[in-house]
């Protein structure tokens, strides 16, 4: 694979590429805000095929009839083939998202690789249970695959939360179509290359792109779809989830995020403000769990702001291929104008400004300086809903009851966080918080093995770990007649 792989403008369906019935759309570069090249836009006729193709692949039985050991082969295949081509990928993922080069190669590509390792192992222990009953009968349980899965990913971490559809899925044995978001298709078809060198076979993996809404309802409405999963926005998620629930088809779907990041005055401030920082501005705040509401004790909340408004202006800003850039370009001026308007927003209801609050102009590319905002009402719109942008809101709170009041406020659910020395605090604490995952003294510390997911606006079903495959997987049960009584309905 070379490493300045470019875009295509075809699809990938049953193993080869193929052009793209309605042609291609243009993606940009966010951090020149050029035109990188040209995704293809799949049609009606293109998805229908993709999905035919992955049902073909799913009804022979070419993967899923495989044991799990054979499955598990091919998966850690394509991981030893993600590694191996790290550089292309990471600089796949570097210009399509803007995403710093350095994260893109220490974090986003040896996740990816990460899920595909683990679940290979999780393949091979696809075991039921056998049941004790009265009956006169041997009963067992089975998983077995949903069929053909409809895994649909966002634009902020392409290459991961693909993957952390995609491995599960295979693992299950299911067959998949994936529609990656249109701003960012880069990493998802170099995977279809992978995937192919790794011997997946023909028609197990599929990859539809195209712009707008309407490639994915065409995915989630498919008769022969018969799971969804999907990460987004919790607007689109709701039109998902309804559509697929009159469909009466599972759905898996992590969504937007709004966490709560909670200092208490007994924290040793100077790894909280690090973490604090990094919470915030990690990809450049295009994080669903990102730590973008900040609670602080009112005894050392000056202290706080006035550390914060010192630290976060020196955070490298720049261009995503820098390997000293911590914070790139939003992935396109769509987004930076919401972030602006909703800063400009909270300026007008009264929220001061420690540091930022402004885009910066930079080789044409959609950059917005990292902002701290104080003193906002509670009932103001950035705090109230996710910014997706280097934006912190900061507000006071007395007691630990109203801390844990303000952190759970809102309708999401996806991520929280307390930094305390306080160890009973630590554990009371994150008890009561409402949300999926709860970090203590660190934030977005993610491995694998650890699931997380919503509650809430925040979404529901669980990504990573063994409670993924909950998603990719139903139960059936298999009761066998050991006796002539047996036969007989009710018989006990």
């Amino acid at each position: 694979m070379a490493e300045n792989s470019t875009l295509r403008s075809e699809l990938w369906i049953g193993g080869t590429w193929r052009p793209a019935t309605e042609g291609g759309y243009d993606v940009e570069e966010p951090a020149t805000g050029t035109v990188m090249g040209q995704a293809g836009s799949a049609s009606a006729e293109d998805v229908d095929a993709a999905v035919r193709a992955a049902h073909e692949a799913f009804i022979d039985r070419r993967w899923s009839g495989l044991s799990g050991r054979e499955r598990s082969r091919i998966l850690l295949k394509i991981a030893e083939l993600i590694r191996e081509n790290t550089e292309a990928l990471a600089q796949a993922e570097s210009r399509d998202v803007g995403k710093p080069i350095t994260f893109a190669r220490v974090v986003d590509v040896p996740g990816a690789a990460d899920q595909f390792e683990y679940f290979a192992a999780l393949a091979q222990q696809m075991d039921g249970s056998v049941r004790d009953t009265p009956l006169p009968a041997f009963a067992y349980t089975r998983r077995e695959p949903h069929g053909v899965v409809a895994a649909i990913s966002p634009f902020n971490f392409p290459l991961i939360l693909s993957a952390s559809k995609l491995a599960p899925a295979l693992a299950a044995g299911n067959t998949v179509v994936h529609k990656p978001a249109p701003q960012t298709p880069a990493s998802a078809q170099l995977l279809g290359e992978i995937f192919q060198q790794a011997g997946l076979p023909d028609g197990v993996y599929n990859l539809v792109t195209g712009p707008g809404a309407e490639t994915g309802r065409q995915l989630v409405t498919h008769t022969q779809v018969s799971a969804v999963a999907f990460t987004g926005s919790t607007v689109v998620g709701r039109e998902v989830a309804r559509t697929a629930g009159e469909l009466l088809k599972p759905v898996a779907a992590e969504l937007g995020g709004n966490a709560a990041n909670l200092v208490f005055a007994d924290a040793d401030l100077e790894t909280a403000v690090e973490t604090i920082i990094s919470a915030f501005v990690f990809n450049t705040g295009q994080f669903c769990m990102a730590g973008s509401r900040l609670l602080v004790q009112r005894p050392v909340y000056e202290q706080v702001l006035e550390i914060l408004g010192a630290a976060v202006g020196g955070v490298p800003l720049g261009d995503p291929s820098d390997e000293g850039t911590v914070i790139g370009p939003l992935v396109s001026g769509a987004q930076r104008e919401r972030v602006e308007r909703m800063v400009d927003d909270a300026v007008s209801a009264g929220a001061r400004v420690i540091t930022g609050g402004s885009r910066i102009e930079k080789d044409g590319g959609y950059y917005y300086a990292p902002t701290v905002l104080a003193d906002l009402p509670e009932d103001a719109e950035a705090v109230r809903e996710e910014i997706f942008g280097p934006v912190l809101t900061v507000q006071p709170f007395d007691t630990e009851a109203e801390a844990v009041a303000l952190a759970n406020s809102t309708p999401y659910g996806l991520a929280a966080g307390l930094q305390t020395s306080d160890l009973s605090r630590a554990h009371r604490v994150s008890e009561q918080l409402r949300a999926g995952i709860v970090w203590v003294n660190t934030w977005a510390t993610l491995d694998v093995a650890v699931p997380f997911g919503g509650v809430g606006a925040s979404g529901w079903g669980r990504e990573s770990g063994p409670e993924a495959l909950a998603s990719f997987t139903r139960t059936k049960s298999v009761i066998m007649a050991i006796s002539p009584e047996a036969s007989t309905p009710g018989a006990s």
